[in-house]
């Protein structure tokens, strides 16, 4: 095994910070110890933990219902607080995916997982709430708070064992079936699909292959690899919620490239935005370059959103200018990849790592300046951030030329508890 993979495992396993099950049993009988009836204590204990994510999960479906109500009677009925289709589309899918990921927590309650996802949740919701404030649009208070009171509880549950026991667990990111990230050769490995615009793959564009990939159900293999040959493919890509593990692989950075020109200024939210989005857990790319073309008077203009856990990204390029990489939820790396932008353009609320990473900051508009990363920690149990690690931070030269005249910065507090680290990184002030 290569020396950067037994990092990358030891490093998401530092940024889950959490116990595993077997674990958690341990704390709570640990904790009960010593009380006349510790078979009940323990008990209460992993009942108190259930329940808490059951009435969160109760919480998360009343919201999606209020955005699915909203949304079909958008043309009928402003009373409830938006008519904008595009935010409550996005805020339908957010609850449907913690739905999800809330129904795997009660059937497995496996603790290694249940703050890292409860924390996806959480960063869910806030992200449904600032797509409805970007449309001047807003959630009831009632269904806003009680949904963010319940998720804090709960999290604030994990966060106490976890700074109580002090023991993290190691969470595999192995590939199955061999099919290895770092190992890929097109020459001799085997894809699944294969796409080129020359017609000499299974299909022309990468959205007749992810079509594919949902008809086939459960029947794909565990490991499904998608080859994408060199060329530039214009097109707004999601691997949705059930599409997991996933590898997608190129040709190479500015060979294989996916471009879009979404943006907020022209009416998209930030999250729908994106050029490619993923959502399927698992999620692998290598040798490929995502884009997001809307350039820096359109604002808000995602390249890549990911919410996939245990996603990796190796030798991949992401352009754009604000808000290029939205690293939105769950646990992600990154490895040996280009990120070119101007404000916030490393952001979100993932436990992200980002090691021998080159950042460019390019020339904003003449009234901006340049913020490298916002992080949306929002609840101090979150367990998530953003490490930049044996990386280099450089300008791109156009912003060279003219870097006096604006101020950079590594990050700012976007949200109450953010929180960015630089390790071992060079900072390249361009003389």
């Amino acid at each position: 095994m290569s020396t950067w993979v037994t990092t990358l495992l030891l490093l998401l396993a530092m940024a889950t910070n959490v116990s595993c099950k077997e674990e958690e049993e341990d704390m709570a009988k640990w904790d009960c110890s010593g009380t006349l009836f510790e078979d009940d204590c323990y008990s209460s204990r992993v009942a108190l933990h259930q329940e808490a994510v059951r009435m969160a999960h109760d919480r998360v479906v009343h919201a999606r219902n209020w955005a699915q109500t909203s949304l079909s009677l958008e043309n009928s009925d402003h009373k409830l607080g938006c008519s904008d289709g595009i935010a409550l589309s996005d805020c339908v899918k957010l609850y449907e995916d913690s739905d999800h990921r809330l129904r795997r927590l009660l059937l497995q309650h496996r603790n290694d997982d249940a703050r890292m996802w409860l924390s996806g949740v959480l960063t869910n919701h806030r992200t449904c709430l600032d797509g409805l404030s970007e449309r001047s649009c807003f959630m009831p208070d009632q269904v806003a708070h009680n949904l963010t009171v319940l998720l804090s509880k709960a999290l604030a549950l994990y966060g106490l064992e976890t700074h109580e026991k002090g023991k993290v667990a190691q969470k595999s990111i192995a590939g199955v079936n061999q099919r290895n990230l770092v190992s890929w050769d097109a020459t001799i490995s085997k894809a699944d699909f294969v796409v080129a615009k020359d017609g000499s793959g299974n299909y022309k564009t990468i959205n007749e292959a992810v079509a594919a990939l949902a008809k086939m159900g459960q029947k794909r293999p565990d490991r499904l690899v998608i080859y994408v040959k060199s060329g530039v493919y214009s097109e707004k890509v999601e691997i949705e919620r059930d599409m997991k593990n996933v590898m997608f692989v190129g040709d190479g950075i500015d060979k294989t490239i996916v471009t879009g020109n979404r943006n907020v200024q022209d009416g998209a939210t930030t999250l729908s935005s994106a050029t490619f989005g993923v959502s399927g857990d698992g999620f692998w790319a290598r040798d490929i370059t995502f884009e997001n073309t809307a350039g820096p008077q359109k604002y808000q203009a995602v390249a890549l959103r990911v919410s996939s856990d245990l996603s990796v990204f190796y030798r991949c390029s992401f352009k754009g200018y604000q808000d290029t990489l939205l690293v939105h939820s769950l646990r992600q790396f990154y490895r040996d990849c280009h990120v070119y932008g101007t404000i916030d353009f490393i952001f979100g609320n993932a436990a992200t790592i980002l090691q021998n990473c080159d950042i460019y900051i390019k020339r904003p508009m003449d009234y901006q300046g340049n913020m490298i990363t916002a992080q949306g920690r929002d609840d101090p149990n979150e367990n998530t951030g953003i490490s930049i690690h044996g990386s280099r931070v450089s300008p791109t030269p156009d912003f060279k030329a003219v870097k006096g005249l604006f101020k950079s910065y590594l990050g700012r507090p976007w949200k109450k508890y953010s929180r960015t680290v630089f390790l071992k990184t060079d900072l390249d002030g361009g003389d």
